[in-house]
């Protein structure tokens, strides 16, 4: 392997250690749940999945679950976006 490569590979490695250099701003994933797939994608700082509850609730346990995944890697809300 050559050199530059293998410090490509450690580098990764850090970074990897710290999530929080990342910032998600478009995300969109298929979460297998127990009963079916949902699709889930978050644009402009909004959660939207397509199961029922999310539709009825504004939450569900599919985002509660990608926000603890992604935690630091997902943009803070605005004042703004926690009144709406």
């Amino acid at each position: 392997m050559q050199s530059s490569l293998i410090g490509k590979i450690e580098k990764a490695r850090r970074y990897a250690e710290e999530p929080e250099r990342v910032a998600i701003s478009t995300f969109s994933a298929v979460f297998r749940g127990e009963n079916d797939s949902h699709n889930i994608t978050l644009e402009g700082g909004k959660w939207h999945c397509s199961c029922h509850f999310f539709a009825d609730w504004g939450e569900c346990v599919h985002v509660m679950t990608l926000q603890k995944l992604l935690g630091p890697m997902l943009p803070v809300p605005s004042s703004s976006q926690e009144q709406a």
